[in-house]
C-alpha cells in the first residue's frame, strides 16, 4: 500500500507542475494574440505601472555599452578593408613572384641548353683529335672531368684516347666510368 501512496503523490506533483505551467503560458496569452493580430501596443501606463521607469544608471550603460559596439563594428571594419587591401597587394606579389619564377626557369633552360650545346661541340674536338694527343690532354685532366668526356665519346674513340693515358690516370678514370650509375635504382 505504500506503494501506491508514492505513485499517488507523483501524479499530484506532475498535475500541479503542468497547471503552473499553463497558468504562466496563459498569462501573456491574450496580449500576445492581440499584438500578433495588429491591435494597439500595450499603453504606456500599464506599462509604467509594470515595470516602472527605466532608472538613470541603466540607461547610461546601455548608451556606453552601444558606443563601445559601434566602436568594435567601426574597428572591424577597418581591420577587414586593411585584410583585404594586404591580400589584394600579397595576390599581386604572388603572380609577380610567378611570373619571375616562369622567366627564371627559361633563362636557365636557354642557359642550360647553351652549357649542354658547348660540352656536345668540344666532346667532338676531342673525338677529332689524334688519339695520343688527346690522352696527352686526358692525362693532365682531373679524373672525374675527364671520365665526363669520356663517357660522352663513341666507344671507339674513347678506347683509342684510354689506351694512350698512363696506366693510372686510365684506370681511375674508368673506374669512376664504371661506378658513375652505382647508386642508381635497379629493377
Amino acid at each position: 500500500m505504500n506503494r501506491r501512496t508514492g505513485r499517488g503523490t507523483l501524479v499530484l506533483i506532475a498535475f500541479l507542475f503542468a497547471a503552473s505551467g499553463a497558468v504562466r503560458f496563459g498569462d501573456g496569452l491574450g496580449s500576445s494574440l492581440a499584438w500578433a493580430a495588429g491591435a494597439d501596443p500595450v499603453p504606456e501606463a500599464m506599462v509604467a505601472e509594470d515595470c516602472g521607469p527605466l532608472p538613470q544608471e541603466l540607461a547610461a550603460a546601455f548608451s556606453a555599452r552601444e558606443a563601445r559596439v559601434t566602436a568594435q563594428e567601426a574597428a572591424l571594419a577597418d581591420r577587414a578593408a586593411a585584410l583585404d587591401l594586404a591580400s589584394e597587394v600579397l595576390d599581386g606579389r604572388m603572380e609577380a613572384l610567378r611570373q619571375a619564377e616562369t622567366e627564371l626557369r627559361a633563362t636557365l633552360a636557354l642557359a642550360d641548353g647553351a652549357a649542354e650545346a658547348d660540352l656536345a661541340r668540344l666532346t667532338t674536338v676531342y673525338e677529332s683529335m689524334k688519339p695520343k694527343d688527346a690522352a696527352l690532354l686526358f692525362t693532365a685532366m682531373e679524373s672525374q672531368f675527364a671520365a665526363g668526356f669520356l663517357g660522352r665519346m663513341r666507344p671507339d674513340a674513347a678506347a683509342a684516347i684510354l689506351t694512350g693515358m698512363a696506366p693510372d690516370k686510365a684506370y681511375a678514370v674508368s673506374a669512376i666510368l664504371a661506378g658513375r650509375n652505382a647508386a642508381a635504382p635497379r629493377e
